[in-house]
């Protein structure tokens, strides 16, 4: 770990690089190139590379994502900072002004705790967003948004009592899904959209992460068929040579093996 002062000199060096590398004339032709919009959905892939990498505890691997994900502000500022709009002191700026601002009791002597949500809304108010569900970005992946809707909804009281009531509506919202079955697409990516909105308020209810839940599930599903290939390619097959329920048998197998949970 490095000593604080040592810290802000590569602040500095990771700004000075980003703008050597957009110099019109010296720089990079692929980051010259660049816009806000061509380089945010790098943001969102970088963060979940973090997210991967905190999962796995790999604690060598996280300085380097981390350091990925800060690129991207930096880059944003820098490309703002040359249209004229703000630059990465301001970026720090705001957000620092954010946090003493949300923790009134911690920076200003003799204030009481402050309520977070309260705090959030009355700053949406003064950018002029207004309703339950203002500024709930609409990038967000679509269960976690679900999941956020529904939790400002419940702030308003407009909810299920409890995780059993949600539950009922999910099963409510797959007879609708069965009933429009072979019938018109459109309606039925409606009635499937709205099964994955309720699972998602279900998930809510029960303080559970559906985004969480659904990478969970994808990794199991990820050990347990890689596992299936691997047993195969020990005999001189492949999947696409198996029967399904040939292939059913295994999967059985390979869920009782030791850490397929």
């Amino acid at each position: 770990m490095t000593a604080p002062h040592a810290e802000e000199r590569q602040i500095d060096r990771l700004l000075t690089i980003m703008r050597r590398l957009r110099d019109p004339q010296n720089g990079c032709p692929w980051d010259i190139a660049q816009t806000p919009q061509t380089i945010a959905p790098f943001a969102i892939e970088e963060a979940y590379e973090v997210m991967d990498a905190i999962a796995r505890a790999d604690h060598d691997a996280l300085p380097d994502e981390l350091g990925d994900l800060l690129l991207q502000v930096v880059f944003q500022a820098q490309m703002a900072q040359e249209a004229g709009q703000f630059d990465f002191n301001d970026v720090a700026r705001t957000i620092a002004d954010k946090m003493e601002r949300r923790h009134p009791h911690i920076f200003s002597p003799g204030a009481e705790r402050g309520n977070w949500e309260n705090i959030k809304e009355t700053e949406r108010r003064g950018r002029a967003e207004f309703g339950a569900l203002a500024g709930i970005a609409a990038s967000l992946p679509a269960l976690s948004r679900a999941a956020k809707i529904c939790s400002r909804a419940e702030r308003v009281g407009f909810d299920w009592d409890d995780a059993q009531g949600v539950f009922q509506a999910v099963k409510g919202e797959i007879a609708e899904l069965e009933a429009e079955m072979g019938g018109d697409p459109d309606r039925i990516e409606d009635e499937l959209g709205d099964v994955l909105f309720t699972v998602a308020s279900l998930a809510r209810k029960m303080n559970i992460d559906p985004e969480a839940a659904l990478r969970r599930s994808n990794a199991k599903f990820t050990r347990r068929f890689e596992a299936m290939e691997a047993a195969l390619a020990q005999d001189g097959k492949t999947m696409p040579e198996q029967d399904l329920p040939t292939l059913e048998a295994l999967w059985k197998a390979v869920k009782k093996q030791p850490g397929m949970g």
